[in-house]
Order: C-alpha cells, then sequence, then structure tokens
C-alpha cells in the first residue's frame, strides 16, 4: 500500500489511495483490478449461465410433458399439484443463479440469497409432502386403516405451505436485523479489489441454509425408512436417491465454500444450486418421462398407484 517518491531515496513512503496499488519498483500508483463473476471477460460466467439456461430449458420441457399427460396415471400419481410445484420451485432455483452472476449490488444480494432460501424450501417441501403422502397411500390400503381419511391432497398441501413459511419468515426476520450488503474487499488478495456481498447477519445466512438442510434431512430419513415398499410405490426409491444427492452436493459444498474467496466462493455456491436442483429433477421426474414418452404401456392403472387430485 506504500511507496517510495520516484527518484528519492528516501525512507519516506506515501500512502496510495485505497482504489490504487504501488507497482513493482514502488514508484507510482497502478489501478487495482476488480474481481467478480463479470459476464464480459470470464469464461467460468459463461459456463455458469448456460448450464442454468440448459436446465431451465430442461425443466420446461418436463412441465410441457407432463402439462400433455395430465390426465395420465403416472401425472396424478404421488399428488399431481405438488409435482407441478415442486417444478416451477426448481425452474425459478436455476433462474436464481442469474442473481449470483454478475457485479453484485445491494439489491442482487439481497435477491439472491432470499430468493435461493425459500425457492429451495419449496422444492425440498415439496418432496417431504410427496414423501408423507407415499407413507399414508401404504398405510392406508390396509382394511380397517384409521389413515384411509388422511389420504388425498390437504396433508400435503399443508406440508408444503408451512414448511415454506417458516423459511419466509426467517427471510423476513434476517431481511429486518441485518439484510446482506455490497462491500469492497481490499485485504484479501494483493492489486485486487473483489466485489463480494457481505451477508449482513451471519446468523440469518445458516439459519436459512440449516432450516433447509433439516427439510432435506426430514425428507431423506422418511423416504429411507419406505424405499422398500412395493413397486407401485417405488417413487420412495426416487425420493431417497434425490435426497442422498441433494444432501451429498451441500455437505461437499461446505468446507468448499469456507475455503475459497472472492469470485470462486460464488462459483463453489452456484454450482450447489445447479447440481442439488438437478438432482432432484433428474432423481424425481426422468423416470416418468422415461416411462410417459417410451414406455406408455407402464402408464396404467394397474402399474401404477394413482392417487386421484
Amino acid at each position: 500500500m506504500y511507496l517510495l517518491p520516484p527518484g528519492v531515496d528516501s525512507e519516506v513512503c506515501y500512502k496510495c489511495p485505497d482504489e490504487e496499488w504501488p507497482d513493482k519498483k514502488q514508484v507510482t500508483c497502478i489501478p487495482r483490478t476488480y474481481e467478480f463473476l463479470s459476464y464480459e471477460n470470464d469464461n467460468l460466467v459463461f459456463v455458469l449461465s448456460s448450464a442454468a439456461a440448459l436446465c431451465s430449458f430442461i425443466t420446461l420441457v418436463i412441465f410441457q410433458c407432463f402439462i400433455c399427460y395430465w390426465e395420465t396415471p403416472i401425472v396424478k400419481s404421488n399428488n399431481r399439484t405438488v409435482s407441478f410445484i415442486l417444478l416451477t420451485s426448481i425452474f425459478l432455483s436455476f433462474l436464481c443463479v442469474f442473481l449470483f452472476l454478475g457485479r453484485p449490488v445491494t439489491i442482487t444480494c439481497i435477491l439472491r440469497q432470499v430468493l435461493f432460501g425459500i425457492f429451495f424450501s419449496i422444492a425440498v417441501a415439496s418432496v417431504l409432502a410427496k414423501t408423507i403422502t407415499v407413507c399414508i397411500a401404504f398405510k392406508a390400503i390396509k382394511p380397517g386403516s384409521v389413515w384411509r381419511k388422511w389420504v388425498g391432497e390437504k396433508i400435503p398441501n399443508y406440508v408444503v405451505i408451512i414448511c415454506s413459511s417458516v423459511q419466509v419468515l426467517i427471510c423476513v426476520i434476517w431481511l429486518s436485523v441485518s439484510p446482506p450488503y455490497q462491500e469492497y474487499d481490499m485485504d484479501s488478495y494483493s492489486g485486487k479489489i473483489i466485489i463480494q456481498c457481505n451477508e449482513g447477519s451471519v446468523v440469518g445466512f445458516y439459519s436459512v441454509l440449516g432450516y433447509m438442510g433439516f427439510l432435506a434431512a426430514v425428507s431423506f430419513v422418511l423416504a429411507f425408512m419406505v424405499r422398500t415398499l412395493p413397486d407401485s410405490f417405488n417413487e420412495a426409491k426416487y425420493i431417497t436417491f434425490s435426497m442422498l444427492v441433494f444432501c451429498s452436493v451441500w455437505i461437499a459444498m461446505i468446507p468448499a465454500y469456507l475455503s475459497t474467496r472472492g469470485k470462486y466462493m460464488v462459483a463453489v455456491e452456484v454450482f450447489a444450486i445447479l447440481a442439488s436442483s438437478f438432482g432432484l429433477l433428474g432423481c424425481i421426474f426422468f423416470p416418468k418421462v422415461y416411462i410417459l414418452m417410451l414406455k406408455p404401456g407402464l402408464n396404467s392403472r394397474h402399474l401404477v398407484l394413482s392417487i386421484k387430485s
């Protein structure tokens, strides 16, 4: 940060402005470079944005496929309303990736973490609702079961609404106490100014992640318990695997996130969002699309337990 006056053999040093840095000879100040995930000259942004756009397109294709086969048993099984909520939340999760790219400003710092937390919570809550639906449906097939009155859309819908509302409340408290904001990190790297988002309240940020992880853990445990149900209930297997992928991605992300700085820290979070969202999309919906498009003979009431909406 300090330099000698040019042509003067002196021990007196002069401090460069915060936006500048001494050159190698320490005789003049040169501008620092700004570092963030830039759309203009960063190949990493091109890769991440292309992946997000492609995944969003695939989600829309699956959405359209489900609409075309709206009245078929495969689509109607395990609450099609929750399925569409899950698809929508996954699609929005892919789109929120673009809030992490480009030069961060205060409004994008606020939106990206809050929307990411809410969209993911809706997605995981939808998976949890599907898992609960499977559990209730299996118990309800027994003669005289008291679980029959719980079969239907009400319980899954309440699960999605309540679980999502808790995350919204956490985000509101976070924004009220100490919201995220843009900051300039001038100390991490010599000659660079990192434009990044400060999460404001660290407790608020990790509360959002922790609650999302709690929902994922509960969904995984329930799905794992019912994974061995008969074939007509085999969506439990897909839910189990989707939650395994989801949890594995975020557990692996934590040490990588904490050990990086600057734009690479953001890139790690974006990769985790893309990988976990695609894991949910692939594990839960790809098997259904495969049957709808390539094995229509399996799309019958005799082979699929249809929980009608």
